[in-house]
Order: C-alpha cells, then sequence, then structure tokens
C-alpha cells in the first residue's frame, strides 16, 4: 500500500496525492475507504472539538506537503498580515511555488511538482528557483528552463488567479489568491483554533 494513499484514508477522502492514480479504479479510498491499521474498519469513536481541529491542520499539511514547523510558521505570518488570519494562511501556502506548477498544470501532483522545483528545472522572472515553499507575487512569471520537456501541458481546472500561456509555456500570477479561489476542502478557521490553544 503506498504511503501517500494511507493518508487519504485516514484522513476519509481524497487528497489527490498521487495525480492520475487518485481519479482511478486503483485508488485505494475506492477500494477501502476506511481508515488504515488493523482498527481502521471497527472504529467509530467520537472525535473531541481538538480532535476536529487537529484533523483539519493534518489535512491541510498532507494536501499540500508541508512539515509541521513550517506549517506553524505560516500560522504565525499568516497572524501578522491584514484581514482574516485562517484565510491568509490558505493564501501563503496556495501561493508557494511548488504548488502554483501543480495549478498550472506542470506535474501530475504537488509532490512531483517540489520535486520538479528542487531539482532546478522551472524559473521564476527568469530566475532558476529550487525552493519548492517560494511564495510567488502578483507579477510573478513562472517557466520550465527546458520547454521542449513540457511541450504537452495543458491546465485543467485553472484558477481566476493564475493565467497560463499556451504558446510560451508560462504562467503569471495575475494576484494573491483569495479564499473565493481555492478549491482546497479544509475548514481553516478549524486550524487556527488549534494553533490558539
Amino acid at each position: 500500500m503506498i504511503l501517500a494513499c494511507k493518508k487519504c484514508r485516514r484522513e476519509g477522502e481524497k487528497l489527490m496525492l498521487k495525480g492520475e492514480r487518485c481519479a482511478s479504479p486503483k485508488c485505494a479510498m475506492i477500494k477501502r475507504p476506511y481508515a488504515p491499521g488493523q482498527h481502521g474498519q471497527s472504529f467509530r469513536g467520537k472525535v473531541s472539538e481538538y480532535g476536529k481541529q487537529l484533523r483539519e491542520k493534518q489535512k491541510a499539511r498532507r494536501i499540500y506537503g508541508i512539515g509541521e514547523k513550517q506549517f506553524a510558521n505560516y500560522t504565525e505570518k499568516a497572524d501578522k498580515l491584514e484581514g482574516n488570519t485562517a484565510e491568509n494562511l490558505l493564501s501563503l501556502i496556495e501561493s508557494r511555488l511548488d504548488n502554483t506548477l501543480y495549478r498550472l498544470g506542470f506535474a501530475p501532483s504537488r509532490s512531483a511538482a517540489r520535486q520538479f522545483v528542487s531539482h532546478g528545472l522551472f524559473a521564476v522572472n527568469d530566475h532558476k528557483v529550487s525552493i519548492p515553499s517560494f511564495l510567488v507575487k502578483p507579477g510573478d512569471t513562472i517557466s520550465p528552463i527546458k520547454k521542449e520537456s513540457f511541450k504537452e501541458i495543458k491546465p485543467l481546472n485553472l484558477p481566476s488567479w493564475i493565467v497560463f500561456d499556451q504558446k510560451d509555456l508560462k504562467g503569471t500570477v495575475n494576484h494573491i489568491p483569495t479564499r473565493e479561489e481555492i478549491d482546497t476542502t479544509v475548514n481553516e478557521s478549524l486550524i487556527i483554533e488549534f494553533y490558539s490553544r
């Protein structure tokens, strides 16, 4: 069993961690729609308020592939920004370079996008960037360094905060994403409550 599939089963929903596999009949959520482990099928415990907050935090971390310490840092940063802290948190993590590549369709999953960035395959404003957590800003352009490797790219469900130029294989950030433009099924308010304890 693939580790990423166990993460989906633990959260009880498809987190789309394996790209095309998640949309196919091979998806573990179709074959085994219950929590992993010895007692996965039989466990029916009542979830506490803390448990709900923890599950939402873990779900967001798993969707975006972010470590605990880094996720806590994003929460602190979101708290210092103007506006709703919960929405600021989602906007920050959605603005990561690896997530932006995934949204543009350059990678089948966020983990693949993270690997592409780490290997230095992409440039932001014509400068090579190898840090997946790099935050894109309005006006930034993202393009592959070797365009011939990504000629077949056609983004699906492209969000309105980025524009894709098929001819030049270039994505441009229009603005920082708002909550309405982010389709992630996370209750961000519960995450902030978790860190506010």
